[in-house]
């Protein structure tokens, strides 16, 4: 009978048993040198769960190893990446691990490296290989997502000798006529369509896109010439809106950036200004992401009007650009532009810093943070009563009044990289899931906070800092328990003297 053992310690076992013994002898290798890794590429899958035990195993092999450890981790676009799960920057800079990244291989690399496996491969085996054309290929690189390895199985796969085989099918010649072929012209597109579904799914990886990459294809928003015989025109009363096709679907570019709507809707609303042209084109398209925003604005329906909001926004911004809305245009110029994250982010972090504070400086008049601010806090700038907190006099100066300069500057822009994805710890985790908004989260968040915790007094001091003279506005509880000590005095009462 075999002792039954955990995925932890059989790893751990490993890891042990790889640093104390010599390396395997592998082909070509110099038999004089001891050098090694440890290349691990599958972990198990408990790890997933509990990622503590993996960094305890980490941090013992720290003190332990005698040779590099390397991970072999699929990176993900989405939020939710295996990477930042496994290795958080506090145990990569607890245990000195260094981040290796390799780029996806560019499609005219891959299509010229495929197209010399297929005349190899076709000269060494003849007829048992069939050749694709290049629209074969380039669906085959659009599917891999980068990957050499998923091109070269794919292609394999697919170009294997038989009755079902899909790019065969296509290369059978029809004796149909002309206008035969003219009627079955909606019908061939719809077969070829279905086709390319096809060759897509042999082997396909999950395409993906970047940020930077997805807002560049809605903002710069290629189009291909429109024919009448196609597609026809739009009536006389309609010709403003006429546009030819887009080469992209702005629904299947959201989906690829692995982004929620809302967040990037953000990206999009903080860098169309630059792409327009025309004045009326920017005001049109402002009113389409207006409206996207009243869509998702309820957070009780916002899971459902997600999707709706993004499309309004996206459509709506590539529609209004008259600019980019023909093929021949240039939109004013090609030129490259740099993208920028959202100031909203910024923005948010300071509002909740905002209401966080509010509500413990000003926790005596029980109201929300959102009615602190909008409220009572510029009506108290207003009021010649002196605040006996420091800190409160300074955050009423600051949320209380607005500065008198005429010009106000703009904030730092941050500037959109390729290959960025959304930083998890922004705070912005409630707007992410769908919660309620932030003003009543945080209301319910200071209260059962503890007020000794702030850093910034939270009372009134007793009154030495100021002339007894200058009013009180309103005190503390503990100065209001103090007085109500002072003032009530318990007497005996005689009877006898009446």
């Amino acid at each position: 009978m075999v002792p039954y053992q955990s995925q932890i310690a059989v790893f751990n076992d490993f890891l042990l048993r790889a640093t104390k013994y010599s390396k395997l002898q592998m082909l070509g290798d110099d038999l004089t040198t001891d050098k090694k890794i440890i290349l691990v590429e599958d972990l198990p899958n408990q790890f997933y769960r509990d990622s503590h035990a993996l960094h305890e195993i980490l941090r013992k092999y720290v003190q332990i190893g005698r040779c590099p450890l390397v991970f072999i981790i699929s990176d993900s676009v989405s939020g939710d990446s295996n990477q930042r799960l496994l290795f958080p920057k506090k145990i990569q800079d607890e245990c000195s691990i260094a981040n290796i990244s390799f780029n996806p291989v560019a499609p005219t690399i891959m299509m010229k490296f495929l197209n010399r496996i297929m005349t190899i491969e076709a000269s060494k085996n003849g007829g048992r290989v069939v050749v694709p054309d290049k629209m074969s290929l380039e669906l085959l690189c659009q599917g891999c997502s980068g990957d050499i390895r998923s091109a070269i199985n794919s292609l394999q796969f697919s170009s294997s000798k038989g009755e079902n085989n899909l790019w065969s099918k296509n290369k059978r010649t029809s004796l149909q006529s002309d206008a035969e072929r003219s009627k079955s012209k909606p019908r061939k597109k719809h077969s070829s369509a279905l086709e390319n579904q096809e060759i897509q799914a042999i082997g396909g990886k999950d395409v993906s896109l970047f940020l930077f990459r997805a807002l560049g294809k809605i903002l710069y928003s290629k189009r291909a010439p429109l024919t009448e015989l196609d597609y026809p025109r739009l009536p006389a009363h309609l010709s403003e809106h006429e546009r030819d096709t887009l080469l992209v679907k702005p629904e299947e570019i959201v989906e690829m950036s692995h982004m929620p709507g809302d967040f990037f809707n953000l990206y999009l609303h903080q860098n169309y200004i630059d792409f327009f042209v025309e004045v009326e084109d920017l005001v049109r398209a402002s009113e389409f992401l207006s409206f996207a925003d009243v869509l998702g604005g309820d957070w009780n329906t916002r899971s459902l009007l997600r999707e709706y909001s993004t499309s309004v926004a996206t459509r709506g911004v590539m529609h209004s650009n008259k600019s980019r809305g023909f093929a021949h245009c240039q939109g004013g110029g090609s030129s490259f532009r740099p993208l920028h994250k959202p100031q909203w982010f910024l923005i948010h972090k300071k509002y909740r810093e905002n209401c966080l504070a509010a509500k413990a400086l000003f926790f005596d008049f029980c109201l929300p943070a959102l009615c602190l601010q909008t409220q009572l806090l510029p009506y108290l700038a207003l009021l010649t009563i002196p605040m006996r907190n420091k800190a409160q006099i300074s955050f009423i100066q600051d949320i209380g009044r607005l500065p008198l300069k005429r010009n106000f500057g703009r904030l730092k822009m941050e500037a959109l990289t390729d290959g960025e994805l959304i930083d998890p710890d922004s705070g912005d985790e409630l707007r992410h899931n769908g919660g309620p908004p932030a003003q009543e989260v945080l209301g319910e968040a200071s209260q059962t906070a503890d007020p000794e915790t702030w850093s910034l007094p939270l009372s009134q001091n007793s009154g030495s800092d100021l002339p007894a003279s200058q009013p009180q506005p309103f005190s503390s509880k503990v100065d209001v328990e103090e007085e109500e000590e002072e003032d009530i005095v318990i007497e005996d009462y005689d009877s006898d003297e009446t």
